[in-house]
């Protein structure tokens, strides 16, 4: 009597996998092999030990609801190769690439830290999440992700950078709102308490008394002595004042006043130069309207040169050019 042959066993491209935790907790994941490619989809669902009955229940809840998604998973994917597939799907990596893309031609130079937000979001979700999976349960669980499981190479990591990591993808998800490929940015959803808040900075500045130390003492480069104080009276950005020319000078009603496009905000004002403002602007002399009134070298220079001037006054706080502005505030 011949053998029968049994049917030979298809292999799922989507596996439901778990990964042991050193809590005891099992994480679930998808384990998805397509094309000679193998990816993994975490979904942030987690098996207890079962201790008890509840444990049980929870399990079979929590398992159940994996499956779930697996199902669906297989069924988008099948769909997709069959040419059934009613929406392009856009992926979060591919978009995030697209915005890094996008930010350098705006001239923007946040590619680095982007470059990191889309390794941080490849662990935390895998490679094959679409841009329509984003809701608030996402964006609620990526900030918890990197509240207590993002430790990379074991460290802690500040709030500082922890705010940069989620500003990025707030910052990623309202271009994808402009672009039309989500409608609404699930950040907006969450409320600020939950949410990644930078620590209140403290500015550093100059005291009265400091601010005439430093008028007292000697400094290397006279013109960067005379910028710095400048700044202290006026509260003009390091920037601002290195591409000040004397064309943005002028008297109106017996007042000076500066007519200025800000470096960093593009924003034109129109500055009223007080008596102290005015004692450290050099003289004119020959210059035309073009030249620049401060003949300043570069600005990591200058900051160079500031140190040794702020020990010489007794400083020995956080000092930058940029204290002056907070100085003038």
């Amino acid at each position: 009597m011949p053998r029968v042959k049994k049917p030979a066993k298809v292999k799922e491209p989507i596996r439901l996998r778990m990964k042991e935790l050193a809590n005891g907790n099992k994480s679930l994941y998808l384990d998805i092999y397509r094309d000679g490619k193998r990816t993994y989809e975490y979904l942030k669902m987690y098996l207890i030990p079962e201790t008890d009955n509840n444990a049980r229940v929870r399990n079979q809840t929590t398992m159940a609801a994996a499956n779930a998604i697996k199902s669906k998973r297989i069924i988008q994917l099948t769909n997709g190769e069959a040419g059934i597939e009613t929406r392009e799907k856009v992926f979060l990596l591919d978009w995030m690439e697209t915005y890094k893309e996008n930010q350098a031609k705006r001239g923007k130079k946040d590619g680095n830290q982007i470059q990191v937000t889309i390794r941080i979001l490849k662990n935390y979700a895998g490679e094959r999440v679409t841009m329509d999976q984003i809701d608030k349960a996402f964006c609620q669980e990526y900030i918890d992700y990197l509240l207590t499981e993002y430790r990379p190479k074991g460290k802690q990591v500040s709030n500082f950078t922890l705010h940069t990591y989620y500003r990025i993808l707030n910052g990623a998800l309202n271009a994808a709102v402009r672009a039309e490929i989500i409608k609404v940015n699930p950040f907006t959803k969450i409320n600020n308490s939950d949410k990644i808040r930078l620590p209140e900075s403290k500015r550093s500045y100059m005291t009265i008394e400091e601010v005439r130390a430093l008028i007292a003492a000697p400094m290397k480069n006279e013109a960067v002595k005379q910028a710095y104080l400048f700044s202290c009276f006026c509260g003009l950005r390091i920037s601002d004042i290195i591409s000040l020319k004397w064309k943005d000078v002028f008297v109106d009603r017996g007042q000076y006043r500066l007519a200025v496009s800000m470096q960093k905000t593009k924003e034109p004002i129109y500055l009223p130069l007080s008596p102290e403002a005015l004692k450290w602007m050099p003289e004119r002399g020959e210059k035309t309207s073009e030249d620049h009134v401060f003949d300043l070298p570069s600005p990591t220079m200058i900051n160079t040169l500031l140190k040794p001037w702020a020990k010489a006054a007794g400083i020995d706080k956080r000092f930058s050019f940029h204290t002056s502005r907070h100085t003038f505030a």
